[in-house]
């Protein structure tokens, strides 16, 4: 009878895997030993494996290059990282080494912009595409960028009113694209989405308002679903209403020459996980070069903006199960030594699955539990495996450490869970690790955080704070209400 951790793990899934092996009974994450990582750095801990952003960014490339090659497409493809997902520098330093573009969401991420620029990380023939709902700082910091000779500084316009506030700070002409509202699946909870322009009133936006306006050149139509870039016959559906719409711009609108297809390609969130990227790929561009054929308009160049799929399978995150609560006769509670509300917020708040895996016993035998968080918060959990509805892993035993690995959680997690602030029940973030590789191949690791210390979290809630300090604040406070 195969009872044992490797045994289950084999007859569920195909396994070893591309970037999952085994090495003496130990768990291998791209050729990283992860027991050797938690004897140097310890546990919980979070790591970045910065090559996989490489790795992914020119995966797409290629797919796309293969697909324009076999359709004989004349129009270019632009990679582009949204910003959202992950805005630490090492990953954008990661990214901008393929030849990528940039998609941001607010003010701050032109600042951001602007210090790779002064860095020579990016130049002014990046595409720097601003997206999201656009007040009064990043319509400032756009025109700013634009103003200083940033001509490729797309600004994506999401309501009417975004192009005269634009128009008001913007020193002669600029290029902008519209954001397409697309209609969302029969289960959310609304028809339309909140962001971008209906697409019965696209072409009567044009040409009410850009069509005859020598400062401003339509450049780019911007579509996106929510649910992601997938073969469902609704995706399908709102790609060729989207086209329909390009169509009827380009044949009035000469500038108009590029497709925002936007983001959403899924990453691995299981052993089992099965998407065929290059088949969509293909799919899509056979999709609009059909569409534009027969009606006989030049094919668009296309963009895409992928941010989880660029940095979400560089991340893990590794505990340690500190003790055994048997709560009953079927529930077994394996406490985590932190908690899932504060190193992993998606699992928590929208119950987002992601690839688990014991680090090492996989020779022991297994069982069924729950895993619990360190904080008194009842939702501080995780119950189920992505396919598999339940979570098995060897027999706790209390003189055997068990480390547990959760994979593929680069995105998102730091900038929802507030990186570097106050956490649930003052549970502190985990070190982050960086791991990369030298000229040579060889895998490197340095600190980028340590793990919060209680001295951190007194300095934030006020406690720590030299009484000149607050004075000093209180001062910038009062200047701020009398309008300076």
């Amino acid at each position: 009878m195969k009872t044992k951790y490797i045994d289950l793990i084999e007859q569920t899934y195909d396994f070893p895997q591309e970037e999952f092996q085994l090495n003496n009974n130990k768990l291998q994450f791209h050729g990283i030993d992860l027991s050797k990582l938690i004897e140097q750095y310890g546990a919980p801990l979070k790591f970045t494996y910065l090559p996989k952003i490489s790795e992914n960014i020119q995966r797409a490339k290629t797919w796309f290059q293969e697909a324009m090659k076999k359709h004989k497409y004349a129009g270019a493809y632009h990679y582009s990282y949204c910003t959202k997902s992950s805005h630490f520098e090492h990953v954008l330093n990661e990214a901008l080494k393929n030849d990528i573009h940039i998609e941001t969401s607010s003010a701050f991420d032109i600042d951001i912009v602007e210090n790779l620029k002064r860095k020579g990380k990016i130049s002014d023939s990046t595409y720097i595409l601003c997206n999201g709902f656009k007040r009064d700082q990043y319509v400032e910091n756009i025109a700013t960028l634009i103003n200083t000779g940033h001509e490729n500084c797309i600004p994506i316009i999401d309501n009417y009113e975004e192009l005269g506030l634009l128009e008001e700070k913007i020193n002669g002409p600029f290029k902008v694209g519209i954001r397409i509202a697309s209609e969302e699946e029969p289960k959310f909870e609304f028809y339309t989405s909140r962001l971008g322009i209906g697409y019965k009133n696209i072409v009567p936006f044009y040409t009410r308002a850009l069509k005859d306006n020598p400062n401003v050149q339509l450049k780019m139509l911007h579509f996106f679903i929510n649910t992601g870039i997938r073969d469902t016959a609704y995706y399908w559906n709102e790609l060729l209403k989207c086209l329909k719409v390009y169509i009827s711009l380009k044949k009035i609108c000469p500038s108009l020459d590029s497709l925002n297809i936007g983001g959403g390609f899924p990453i691995k969130n299981s052993l089992a996980f099965d998407y065929d990227y290059p088949y969509m790929v293909d799919e899509i561009v056979n999709q609009i070069q059909q569409a534009c054929g027969e009606a006989e308009v030049d094919v668009p160049d296309i963009f895409t903006e992928f941010g989880s799929f660029t940095v979400g399978e560089s991340g893990g995150t590794i505990y340690e199960v500190l003790y055994q609560k048997q709560q009953n006769d079927r529930e077994k509670w394996n406490m985590i030594n932190s908690s899932f509300i504060t190193t992993m917020p998606d699992a928590w708040a929208i119950s987002r699955r992601f690839i688990m895996l014991a680090i090492n016993r996989w020779e022991d035998e297994y069982e069924r539990v729950l895993l619990g968080g360190l904080t008194c918060d009842s939702d501080d959990y995780y119950n189920s495996e992505q396919h598999l509805n339940a979570i098995y892993l060897p027999k706790y035993k209390k003189e055997k450490p068990l480390y547990i690995g959760f994979f593929n959680t680069g995105a998102y997690q730091e900038t929802i869970g507030g990186f570097g602030g106050l956490q649930h029940c003052l549970i502190p973030q985990p070190k982050h690790i960086l791991i990369d590789k030298d000229g040579e191949g060889n895998l490197v690791t340095s600190v980028f955080s340590e793990q919060q210390t209680a001295s951190d979290f007194l300095s934030i809630l006020g406690y720590g704070r030299p009484k000149e300090e607050i004075h000093h604040a209180k001062e910038n406070l009062n200047y701020q209400k009398s309008g300076y």
